[in-house]
């Protein structure tokens, strides 16, 4: 990070191209990569195991209620876990081995062994009911499963021919499925990592997504991915130090951040923990968001930084307006996931004392980075997502595929060297998303003239509540499920604290019911999906010429009667 020596520069563009020289901790150079030439940090580490390795210390790492685990400790608790993965369950380089938990200690452990040992770490999505998460496990055709009791009490729900092995973490009893991972490690004494030759663009990650359509995607990354979004993070927040007005003094404790978003988001993966490795920063873990919980967890660990979405960080602005904890060890509310209101990111400034907001613009598939903004530049521009990182590179196109020039909104386009090789088992959708190494995001944005990036809408179907990504497809099809139902479509409502909320208009049978609806999509979606507000209507929906449901003018209706009622 910058210090009182660190050299001072005028601009943004300057400082980059200072830091990234030869020589510099942050060299960029040019290296083929799957046929590509792409911009690549020199002295990263080459992989992830090798980031966990180079970091160990005996300074806090772990915090979960009260316990504690330095870098160390971790490292060797994860080691343990690598040789119960290779010599009892076979795990071998390439195997998938899926994490389905809250945020516990062993979520990262199992992450941090699995990912070490040439295996490719599966986030699954801890939301999911039991037929989502039995298509995830298929899909990527996982070897193991570490699962914690809410997990295990769904894939009891599972078919019983799902070919996986389950490691039960911290299981309310003993588990009717798979062992115990505490009495599992009792027999293991070795604490050395087992050797794996492992290589910076081997894949080491898959988290999934919701698409427009159909199922939830598997975007499958490298190594090398991971690795160029979190060294492009600590060389934005160099550049910045560097062009500040006032140079940032480190504080006289500790560095820590609050994981209050959960790990199988790229946010709380890559932006929270996995950036915490080289900066040395205590991750303090919380079960589930409660803002009144995450003040007192600021206080008491002096809580440096908190990135979550918009929602998670508004409730603690109305927190810090309204107790009397002392917050002032915050020095960054960042965002992602979801884009915040203009006015929250003046309230951010104005609610602590040290604290600036920052945010960005990223997607799983980008490993979370994109673009970035913090301090007076997104107080000047709080509808922006801010500028490209150095590792990749953004365009904006019209339907003819033809580059727009600034202020003008076309299609978002992304390439470079965070961006991930492509989905899962998706070969024929992938031939249609990428274009010359250039990924199609779905966003609809336009570029300023001086490279800040604001992004408007959405070509996909896909609503964003609260940072979780919800594809109107899936649950248009559960929706259909119901023998009741005729049609229906799903859309984005705007909500204040979550940014969207779901709403779905529902053409049935005569006498179909919201409650018992709701209940029928409980089955088969995750609670953060099933519609919040429902419309049944006794007539088809309307269609255009070629018989596409009008959405957009469902939307409107069901937003215009939303605000009457509100009234």
């Amino acid at each position: 990070m910058a210090d009182a020596q660190t050299p001072r520069f005028a601009t943004r563009a300057e400082a980059i191209s200072a830091l990234t020289a030869v020589g510099q901790p942050y060299e960029l150079a040019l290296e083929t990569i799957r046929g590509r030439p792409l911009k690549v940090f020199r002295n990263a580490p080459a992989t992830l195991r090798d980031l966990y390795a180079d970091n160990l210390s005996d300074k806090t790492f772990i915090v979960y209620e009260d316990e504690r685990l330095t870098f160390e400790d971790a490292w060797r608790e994860a080691g343990r876990i690598g040789h119960l993965l290779v010599s009892r369950y076979g795990v071998r380089k390439g195997d998938r081995v899926a994490i389905s938990m809250r945020n516990y200690p062993e979520w990262i452990l199992a992450f941090m062994a699995t990912t070490s040992i040439g295996a490719i770490a599966v986030a699954m999505n801890a939301l999911w009911q039991p037929d989502e998460m039995e298509y995830g496990l298929r899909d990527c055709g996982a070897k193991v499963l570490f699962a914690d009791q809410e997990r295990l009490d769904r894939l009891a729900l599972c078919a019983d021919d799902l070919d996986v092995a389950v490691i039960a973490v911290r299981p309310a009893s003993p588990p009717a499925r798979g062992e115990d991972l505490k009495a599992l490690l009792s027999g293991v004494t070795a604490a050395a990592m087992p050797t794996a030759h492992v290589a910076p663009d081997d894949d080491a990650i898959i988290f999934y997504t919701s698409g427009s359509t159909g199922h939830p995607k598997g975007v499958i990354s490298s190594h090398r991915n991971v690795m160029s979004a979190l060294l492009s993070w600590e060389l934005d927040l160099v550049a910045g130090a560097a062009t500040a007005a006032v140079v940032p003094q480190p504080p006289p404790y500790q560095p820590a951040t609050l994981l209050a978003v959960p790990l199988f988001h790229a946010t709380g993966s890559h932006a929270v923990y996995l950036q915490s490795y080289r900066a040395q920063r205590k991750i303090v873990c919380m079960y589930r968001w409660d803002p009144e919980r995450a003040a007192e967890l600021v206080e008491a660990e002096k809580i440096t930084s908190v990135t979550a979405p918009a929602a998670m960080t508004g409730d603690l602005v109305r927190v810090a307006k309204q107790t009397s904890r002392d917050l002032s060890s915050l020095v960054s509310v960042g965002g992602g996931g979801a884009p915040r209101a203009p006015e929250q990111v003046k309230q951010i400034e104005a609610s602590f004392e040290k604290a600036m907001p920052a945010t960005g613009w990223g997607m799983t598939e980008t490993n979370a980075i994109g673009t970035g903004i913090g301090g007076l530049d997104y107080l000047n521009r709080p509808a922006s997502s801010g500028r490209c990182s150095a590792v990749l590179e953004l365009k904006v196109i019209d339907e003819q595929g033809r580059t727009l020039p600034a202020g003008e909104r076309g299609e978002l386009l992304v390439r470079g060297t965070s961006v991930f090789r492509g989905y899962w088992n998706r070969d024929e959708l992938n031939a249609t998303l990428f274009e010359d190494g250039w990924f199609h995001t779905g966003d609809v944005a336009y570029l300023d003239d001086e490279g800040f990036l604001f992004i408007v809408d959405r070509i996909k179907d896909l609503i964003i509540r609260g940072g979780e990504n919800i594809g109107c497809g899936q649950i248009e099809s559960a929706l259909l499920m119901h023998p009741d139902v005729h049609e229906a479509a799903v859309y984005a409502v705007p909500d204040e604290r979550l940014g969207e909320e779901v709403g779905a208009t529902v053409y049935g049978a005569q006498g179909l019911d919201v409650g018992a609806l709701r209940t029928f999509l409980e089955a088969h979606l995750a609670r953060f999906e099933v519609p919040r507000y429902i419309t049944l209507t006794d007539a088809p929906l309307p269609r255009t010429a070629s018989g596409k449901i009008l959405k957009r003018e469902l939307r409107e209706e069901a937003v215009q009667r939303l605000s009457k009622t509100d009234a």
